[in-house]
């Protein structure tokens, strides 16, 4: 499976290269995306087999460092790419790499146990679940820029989601082998890790998007400074990395992303308080956030993994990566809406005019709507925290299969 989601990835990589015109350049980015949203979960599932919980936190640091690494260089090298030679080479460059780490997977994998287990394949399930995400998030991108959010085009969008969401319920409760099988949404594990999992992530996301305009409009520094300066949010790989160890010392893991998250909100409250802090202190009040968002993460995988069956936890894994896609969109798009409401946005003139309308205004002026930006940021993290410590702190398990249980006398 590792192999096809791989293979399906370079296939879309060069449809896309080859491209000539835009249709075709955005099918083949969907047959990218449905190669590359299965490698992430099946290298997730791969590392439940051959590592036991115990000790996986720390390789799900490795894989963190990979993230934020491909995260801040892989637009930066795209954008020399693109400005430099031809277009065509940010999808050429994929080939490859994927060539690479196929086999490197063939190689290295070869010896990954098999469970060999029928299944019936829920593809009535797939598609509803699909289809009721796609109108949520052209809800979300559109909202505030092409359309007004009580608009009917939004509020239709959102109600079709709305349906075709019960449709996709009513299909769990019905299938014989569900899609999302109901024990592992059931599981009060997965509903907590994956909440606050979605919401630091989305806080990442959408402070990777509007942070640099916050440092060219109240700092006045230039895009490719503002790129420099969003650097300290890149420590994540730090936050994963001592997270990981944590889990493998710790008995109470929990701590630490608990410990992080209360300091990241006091960072976001400063900011809060003083939005057009000095460039120095803004700077070290990221690397703050960026280093506690990065100990949520293997923290929240780990624990899901070790809470749900063995044969599932691709699933699990599958939901997590699809919700909390879904999260960040929404908290992008809250973040988003306040930015254009405090420029005074107008759907009409669509999300292009925030820079120029932020460049009109003084400094301290975009500074004070930077405020209620940074607010929004301090109310997800909040809800995080809140969710993580609502998760149940499981023991870990030293294995990586389950440990029968003991019915009770």
């Amino acid at each position: 499976m590792m192999l096809a989601a791989v293979g399906i990835f370079v296939a879309g990589s060069v449809a896309c290269a080859v491209a000539p015109n835009m249709i075709t350049l955005i099918l083949g980015r969907g047959l990218q995306g449905v190669g590359g949203g299965g490698i992430l979960p099946l290298a997730q599932s791969i590392m439940a087999d051959a590592v036991a919980p115990r000790e996986r936190g720390r390789y799900q640091a490795y894989m963190g460092v990979a993230w934020v690494t491909s995260g801040v260089g892989g637009p930066v090298l795209g954008g020399v790419l693109a400005e430099h030679f031809h277009w065509s080479l940010i999808f050429w460059i994929n080939v490859p790499l994927g060539l690479a780490a196929a086999f490197l997977t063939h190689k290295n994998l070869a010896r990954i146990p098999r469970h060999n287990r029928r299944h019936k394949l829920d593809l009535i399930g797939a598609v509803l679940m699909m289809a009721s995400a796609i109108p949520l998030l052209l809800a979300l991108t559109w909202g505030g820029t092409r359309f007004a959010w009580l608009s009917p085009q939004v509020v239709g969008l959102i109600a079709v989601s709305f349906l075709l969401s019960l449709a996709f319920g009513w299909r769990l409760v019905r299938a014989p082998e569900p899609f999302l099988p109901l024990n592992v949404l059931n599981n009060p594990v997965m509903r907590m890790g994956t909440a606050s999992a979605s919401l630091s992530m989305g806080v990442s996301i959408a402070t990777t998007i509007f942070v640099p305009l916050y440092f060219e409009v109240v700092h006045g520094l230039t895009a490719t400074e503002s790129g420099i300066a969003l650097i300290p949010l890149a420590l994540t790989t730090p936050g994963s990395l001592l997270s990981g160890q944590a889990m493998l010392y710790w008995k109470h893991y929990k701590r630490a992303p608990v410990v992080g998250l209360v300091l990241a909100l006091i960072a976001l409250a400063f900011l809060v308080w003083k939005p057009d802090l000095p460039l120095i202190y803004v700077t070290l009040l990221l690397c703050v956030v960026g280093t506690a968002i990065g100990l949520v993460y293997p923290v929240t995988t780990v624990s899901i993994q070790n809470a749900v069956p063995h044969a599932q936890v691709g699933i699990a894994m599958g939901a997590l990566n699809f919700f909390r896609s879904l999260v960040s969109a929404f908290v992008v798009a809250v973040m988003g809406a306040i930015l254009l409401a405090g420029l005074g946005a107008r759907p009409e003139r669509g999300g292009a005019s925030v820079v120029a309308m932020s460049m009109n205004a003084s400094g301290f002026d975009v500074a004070l709507v930077f405020r209620y930006v940074f607010l929004s940021a301090l109310i997800f993290l909040a809800l995080s925290l809140v969710f993580l410590l609502m998760m149940e702190e499981r023991p870990l398990r030293s294995t990586t299969t389950e440990t029968p249980q003991t019915p009770a006398e």
